[in-house]
């Protein structure tokens, strides 16, 4: 097939600028709130002692995290041009990163974290005087919940947005 050129960014300049279109746009609101509830996932989670599948749940966030960053970062200096071969496949790359990635790997953190605050359900009663991680289970559970449906979301916009035959993320 022929190359496609990558999505046009915004003017080129010698100085870094930010794409504020983005930042409007559907997507770059849910890139935020997907940035902010991640973060309060990782950062429950690692703030108090966990153990067996918590660590793939922190890690599953952590990396979802960061790639989220990435791309959220590359998309609001509109400098998605620069990463070799996904550059000009930049909707389809938010693509597959919502629907594989972040609605996948949350959910799995999720259910993970679900499962943990249950087996802790017992300490959250009146009188119990040991470290309760119930709260804290629960609270990682919620916000992977919302994030893995702000992923779907943002999926489902790109997918909407590439079913019309358009080539750029906004």
């Amino acid at each position: 097939p022929p190359a496609v050129p990558p999505p046009p960014g915004p003017p080129a300049r010698g100085s870094l600028s930010l794409h504020r279109a983005y930042l409007r746009s559907p997507l770059g609101l849910l890139r935020l709130g997907q940035l902010a509830l991640g973060a309060a996932f990782w950062v429950t989670v690692a703030a108090h002692k966990y153990e067996g599948a918590a660590h793939f749940a922190l890690f599953a966030a952590v990396l979802v995290w960061l790639l989220t960053l990435a791309l959220f970062g590359l998309s609001l200096l509109g400098r998605w041009a620069l990463v070799p071969w996904l550059g000009t496949r930049w909707l389809l790359t938010n693509l597959v990163h919502d629907l594989a990635l972040g609605v996948g790997l949350y959910a799995a953190a999720t259910g993970i974290m679900g499962y943990k605050a249950g087996r802790k359900s017992y300490c959250n009663l009146p009188g119990y005087s040991q470290h309760c991680l119930y709260g804290a289970y629960l609270s990682a559970s919620v916000c992977g919940g919302i994030a893995a449906c702000l992923y779907l979301f943002s999926g489902l916009y790109c997918l909407s947005r590439r079913c019309r035959d358009q080539r750029d993320i906004i």
